[in-house]
This record gives structure tokens, sequence and C-alpha cells, in this order.
């Protein structure tokens, strides 16, 4: 497993900041050969190398896309529907983390959502 465990920890301590209801429901599993962070058992970021994996709403991607840092995640060779990569310098600073996770377990929770 590769991923950047630097990463791990500013997102660990950003979580920290979330509301009870949201950090109590987040657990880390290993997946797409980094770590993943997933909100009551649906992937929000993770971790593979330096980069972010993010999930977005289908309705923000077009717009989240046209980031400078941002690429779709292509992990199977072919973009994947609602995922992204982040590039390091996209995620610099705590907020510009913070509203990638944010973009994450708003997807988590839409997909909760609307399983119902």
């Amino acid at each position: 497993m590769s991923y950047n465990s630097n990463i791990e920890q500013r997102i660990d301590f950003s979580l920290n900041t979330f509301p009870k209801d949201i950090k109590d429901n987040i657990i880390k599993k290993k997946m797409f050969g980094g770590l993943s962070f997933l909100y009551k058992g649906k992937m929000t970021v993770g971790i593979i190398k330096d980069d972010l994996a993010v999930r977005v709403i289908r309705d923000k991607m077009d717009v989240i896309l046209k980031n400078e840092f941002v690429r779709p995640m292509d992990f199977t060779k072919k973009p994947m529907k609602e995922f992204i990569y982040v590039s390091p310098e996209g995620f610099e600073t705590e907020e510009q983390l913070q509203e990638w996770i944010e973009l994450g377990i708003e997807h988590a929770q839409n997909k909760s959502k609307n399983s119902k």
C-alpha cells in the first residue's frame, strides 16, 4: 500500500473539526492501493500516493473538473463516475483540504439519503 501518511494525519486533524455525528461515522479502509475514509460505509476521500481521491456529486463534476489541479480518477484506465484526483498543489492549505473533505462527505450523505 502506497500513500502519504502526512496527508492521512492532515485529514485526521481536519475530521476532528467536524460535528460528532460525522466524525464518529468515519472509518479508514485500504482501497485503490491507498487509504480511504468512509462515512457510513461510503467513500468520501482517499489518499493514493501523494494525490487526494475525492467523491463528488454528479451535479458538481463539470465545475470541479475545471480546477487546474483536478483530473478524472482513471484508476481502471478509464474515468470513474463521481471520482476525481486532486494533485498536492490543490490542497496545500488546510482550508483547501477541508473543502475537498466536505465535498466527499456531501457525496456520501447524498448517497446514503438516496439509498433509503
